[in-house]
């Protein structure tokens, strides 16, 4: 062999090592960014899940406030007091109102968990998009049990016959 050809091979050599050396660093920053967006993924897909899982609970805490609301506009109406069971009622729709909202959040939430763990296919992700439907579910029943009991608490308001308020002569 010439030293010419050598010369060239080693060239070659050297201009294959160097490229080989920039892939492998291209590589490891590659690595790296899909381990980060991988660990953002999870780390959203969990987060997803816990907004789920507590705007399920806030549509569930809105339920009780509606339920003592209709109670109250109930009580009201046997009583005649029109005044308190309307604002019983403006409490109980406000309530409903609160569990729509939550329910709508629990619902933002499992979509987005879901994504995340379309992403991931990873049974974890899986897991936490599965729970945040579930979140979505409850969030979703204690909504329309908030409506119902708003519907409940208006027709005791709407029940109140003008010419049974208590006079204001004492």
């Amino acid at each position: 062999m010439s030293s010419e050809s050598e010369k060239i091979i080693f060239a070659k050599l050297s201009s294959l090592e160097a490229e080989f050396k920039e892939l492998r660093q291209g590589y490891v920053v590659v690595t790296k960014r899909y381990n980060d967006i991988l660990g953002s993924l999870k780390e959203l897909t969990n987060n997803s899940m816990t907004a789920a899982k507590n705007a399920a609970d806030a549509a569930e805490f809105s339920v009780q406030a509606c339920r003592k609301a209709a109670a109250a506009a109930k009580d009201a109406s046997q009583h005649s007091f029109s005044i308190a069971a309307e604002q019983a009622v403006e409490a109980a729709t406000a309530a409903a109102a609160s569990a729509l909202n939550a329910a709508a959040a629990a619902a933002a939430a499992a979509a987005a968990a879901a994504l995340a763990a379309a992403h991931l296919a990873e049974e974890s992700s899986g897991q936490a998009s599965a729970e945040a439907a579930a979140a979505t579910v409850r969030a979703t029943d204690a909504a329309s049990e908030a409506a119902r009991l708003a519907r409940e608490a208006r027709i005791f308001a709407d029940g109140i016959k003008i010419d049974k308020l208590p006079s204001s002569e004492s």
